[in-house]
């Protein structure tokens, strides 16, 4: 019955053999070349088919020159990847005699790999409109993913210049953001699993990646990302509330009682912003397995690694204003070994202080200086000591040479850099003060002090004019508490000179005033993507909130000559505390920063009135 009921195998052939047909072709006898390119073409072509078709093709891969690339064409649309194993090995060594004996058909071997770097199309029509994505059901997709690579690594064994003629293809192949999050998530994988077999693109590939998260990540600006969060947070609560009245009590309490989450959570409501969140944590993951072999961090894989993503910083996040969170990826690296954290602060302090960078790219490298010595918990005070002793010793020669010029006064365009550097300054100080201090107060406010920063405050170029309010509020409330300088004089006299703007339109005149003339923003600001901020947050020092006790502290100035043992009311407040040690890397070092009580964004526009 078994043998009745199946179907009878397709290997009846017609047309003799394949040098048979391709000579008669040659000729103009198309007859049983057009029979052979129909039973190619077959949708229900059968495994034994395929092989023996195949078969011929291995040995007679000479004749198939350029004029045959619309045979070769049906040859690279086979249905080989979801077929038994006997035919995907006979294709890859197809493939692998086609290109070495004729590379004119490399690019179309090649791009008939990368199209399966995504989930398989199928058909969904909604009135007779194509909403097809991919088909996410797909149980062998990783099987088949891992096929292909086999045939990328078979085509670059028989063809070493495929790199070169790759590269383009990846980019083209590239799906468009309003893909499926399970297309996008797919393709990049494939293309960080190529780096690993094809490093001379790995490079290249990160480029590709990173330029288009960056594209993501400016498309959703931070604020969007909040609203969405916070409409689906109220949707669900009301949807909630209307449910609870249709369960009894004891339904209502078993469901309190497990406190199971369900994968929706995790999800953001922008759909942008939750195809970000799917492709970052792509991208730590990968930084992760290349830095860490079995478990322990590889030093040259990282430093190699760290090179590559620092170039990529560079050309394409350095340039870009505003975003919010792909420049990550730099933070991540340098938490792995505090050599990388440092080495990146050079990296950055050499950007800063070159006259020869664009007055736009050194004034972001001072604002990513300060937010990452304020942000990461991974960098111990000696470090933050280091960079302030440069930056404070630049901004004291700077006000030297231009206290003999005739630009000796307060204007963003020429002085840029120099603003900059100052809000960074004043940003590391307020996050860090208090393991300035910490242990020893005196010889902490005898550092503070020799820091000169009365002289900085009180100069011609006048930065606290320039520099955000909530960062000048603050930095006036900690420097008057420790008495280093008196900030307040200079704030109301510079809120006196501030001019507003009047703009007009066409819904009347609109009075504007600029708080942010340097157009500054702060990289490191809290990072708010649900699934990959797992990996951020733990190395990361969130912004306590200052309570009405703190802010009432910061208008007492400590007593002067008070021992260096006496507790300071401010000390004991809700900034960074010290309750257990963060451990990133072996060999890395022990941080004496530890995570806060709360976890509140980044210094609101605090301001601590002066006294009168």
């Amino acid at each position: 019955d078994e043998f009745i009921s199946s179907p009878p195998k397709k290997t009846v052939r017609f047309g003799g053999t394949l040098a048979d047909i391709l000579l008669k072709y040659e000729k103009g006898d198309t007859t049983d070349f057009e029979l052979l390119k129909h039973q190619l073409s077959d949708p229900d072509i059968k495994d034994a088919q395929i092989i023996n078709w195949l078969h011929e093709f291995r040995s007679s891969v000479v004749y198939l020159t350029k004029e045959l690339e619309q045979l070769v064409s049906i040859l690279l649309k086979l249905p080989w990847l979801r077929r038994s194993r006997e035919v995907v090995e006979e294709y890859l060594s197809f493939l692998g005699n086609l290109v070495s004996a004729q590379t004119v058909h490399l690019r179309p071997c090649l791009r008939m790999i990368v199209s399966q770097f995504v989930p398989p199309r199928i058909t969904i029509r909604e009135d007779d409109v194509d909403i097809s994505d991919s088909d996410d059901d797909d149980e062998n997709i990783s099987e088949n993913f891992d096929t292909c690579h086999r045939a990328l690594q078979t085509v670059a064994r028989y063809v070493p210049s495929t790199p070169q003629f790759l590269m383009p293809i990846l980019v083209d192949f590239f799906p468009f953001i309003n893909k499926s999050e399970r297309t996008l998530e797919c393709y990049v994988h494939n293309l960080l699993r190529v780096t690993v077999y094809l490093p001379t693109l790995r490079l290249q590939i990160l480029e590709l990646i990173i330029e288009k998260l960056l594209k993501l990540d400016v498309s959703t600006p931070q604020q969007e990302i909040e609203d969405a969060e916070e409409t689906a947070n109220n949707g669900a609560s009301e949807e909630k509330s209307t449910e609870e009245g249709l369960f009894d009590m004891e339904e209502d309490e078993d469901r309190k009682g497990s406190k199971g989450v369900s994968p929706s959570s995790e999800r953001m409501a922008h759909p942008l912003a939750e195809r970000l969140d799917i492709l970052m944590t792509i991208l730590f993951s990968y930084i992760k397995d290349v830095c860490h072999v079995d478990g322990k961090l590889d030093i040259s894989n990282t430093k190699h690694l760290y090179r590559d993503l620092v170039s990529v910083f560079d050309k394409l996040i350095l340039p870009t204003h505003a975003s919010c969170h792909v420049q990550y990826f730099m933070f991540y690296i340098c938490s792995f070994k505090l050599g990388l954290a440092e080495a990146f602060l050079d990296h950055l302090w050499k950007k800063l202080q070159d006259p020869n960078n664009p007055s736009v790219i050194r004034q972001t490298a001072g604002s990513y200086i300060g937010s990452f010595l304020a942000r990461a918990k991974f960098i111990p005070i000696v470090t933050v000591k280091a960079c302030l002793d440069l930056l404070v010793n630049w901004l004291h020669k700077y006000i030297d040479n231009q206290d003999t010029g005739t630009n000796a006064y307060c204007d963003v365009g020429l002085h840029g850099p120099f603003y900059s550097t100052c809000q960074t300054v004043f940003y590391t100080l307020i996050f860090r003060h208090k393991q300035l201090l910490d242990g020893n107060l005196r010889k902490g406010l005898a550092y503070l002090q020799s820091l000169n920063f009365e002289r900085i405050v009180m100069c011609q170029l006048n930065p606290l004019k320039i520099c955000i309010p909530s960062v000048v509020n603050l930095f006036a409330a900690i420097t008057r508490k420790y008495q280093l300088v008196f900030c307040y004089t200079i704030i109301e006299r510079n809120n006196r000179q501030f001019i507003p703007v009047v703009r007009s339109g066409t819904g009347g005149d609109l009075v504007q005033t600029c708080t942010n003339p340097l157009d500054s923003f702060f990289p490191f600001d809290p990072y708010i993507l649900k699934r990959s901020k797992k990996t951020i947050d733990p190395m990361y020092q969130f912004w306590e909130e200052l309570s009405a006790e703190d802010l009432e502290n910061l208008k007492k100035p400590i007593k002067k000559g008070s021992s260096e043992d006496e507790d300071d009311d401010f000390l004991k407040g809700e900034t960074p505390q010290n309750d257990g040690v963060v451990e990133i890397a072996p060999n890395s070092y022990e941080s004496n920063t530890q995570s806060p009580v709360s976890s509140i964004g980044s210094p609101a526009d605090c301001y601590v009135p002066y006294p009168l």
